[in-house]
C-alpha cells in the first residue's frame, strides 16, 4: 500500500501543504490545470525554490484577486460538486470544508448553515484545500500519517477581533489528536491546516514501517529558529 507520511515539526498549513506534494513529485502543471476544473477566475499559483535555513524546499503562494466576500458551505461544496474533478478529489474536498464548518460553528454558536468563511473561505483556502486533494491522488496515496501537532501561542488579529492561539477552530478540529505546545508566539497550525490533516490522516504519532520513495520539503512564510517547513514522506507500507 501506498502511504504517507506528514512530518509536522514545524506546524501545517494550506500552503505547506501544496509545497511538499509539489516537492515531492506533484507536476505544478497538472495541478493548474486540475484546479482549473473549478471554474474559479482571478486566481494563480507561484512556485518557487527557497531555503529554509540549510534545507532547500518548494514555496507555493496563491495569488488571489477576488474581493473581499463571504462564502457559505453549501456554495463551497456546490462549486466543488459541479467541477469537472475526480469524484474522489470531490469527496475528500467537500469532506474538509464540512468538518471545517462544524468546527467553526461549535465555536461562534451557530449552525454549520450559517457559518460565513471569510479568512478560511476565501479563494486561496479553496485552491490549498482541493489542491492539497489533487495532489493526494497524482501521487497515488492511499493512506496518510502524521506526526504530532505542534501549537504556537499568543493571538492573532482577524474578522472577528483578536483571538488567541491556536485559534479556536484549530483547537476544535484537534480534538483527540496528540498535540504538543512548541513555545512560539507564532500561527503554527492554521484552521486550513488542521482541517485537512484532522479529516485525512488514520493516526498520529511515529513514522510507520514503509520503504520511502519520495521525500517533499514544503515552506511555510513564517520567520522561525528552526526551519518552518513541513516534510512529507511517501512510500510502501511493509
Amino acid at each position: 500500500m501506498r502511504i504517507a507520511y506528514f512530518d509536522s515539526f514545524s506546524g501545517i498549513c494550506g500552503d505547506m501543504i501544496l509545497g511538499a506534494l509539489v516537492d515531492a513529485g506533484m507536476e505544478i502543471e497538472k495541478l493548474k490545470k486540475e484546479l482549473e476544473k473549478l471554474r474559479l477566475t482571478g486566481w494563480r499559483i507561484k512556485k518557487k525554490r527557497i531555503k529554509k535555513g540549510p534545507i532547500s524546499a518548494t514555496r507555493i503562494e496563491v495569488v488571489t484577486k477576488e474581493e473581499e466576500r463571504t462564502r457559505r458551505l453549501r456554495g463551497i461544496v456546490s462549486l466543488i460538486e459541479k467541477s469537472a474533478l475526480e469524484d474522489k478529489v470531490k469527496v475528500l474536498s467537500a469532506a474538509i470544508f464540512f468538518n471545517l464548518a462544524r468546527a467553526e460553528a461549535k465555536v461562534h454558536g451557530t449552525s454549520i448553515d450559517e457559518v460565513h468563511f471569510y479568512e478560511v473561505g476565501a479563494m486561496d483556502a479553496i485552491i490549498d484545500i482541493v489542491g492539497a486533494m489533487v495532489g493526494i491522488e497524482e501521487l497515488k496515496i492511499e493512506r496518510i500519517y502524521s506526526s504530532p501537532l505542534p501549537l504556537g501561542k499568543g493571538f492573532i488579529r482577524c474578522r472577528h477581533g483578536i483571538l488567541p492561539l491556536p485559534a479556536p477552530a484549530t483547537l476544535e478540529l484537534l480534538k483527540n489528536i496528540p498535540v504538543y505546545e512548541k513555545g512560539v508566539k507564532e500561527e503554527l497550525v492554521t484552521p486550513t491546516g488542521a482541517a485537512i490533516i484532522s479529516t485525512l490522516a488514520s493516526s498520529f504519532g511515529r513514522m510507520p514501517k514503509m520503504r520511502i520513495e519520495r521525500i517533499g520539503y514544503g515552506a511555510g512564510g513564517r520567520h522561525l529558529t528552526n526551519p518552518n517547513l513541513l516534510r512529507l514522506i511517501v512510500g510502501e507500507s511493509y
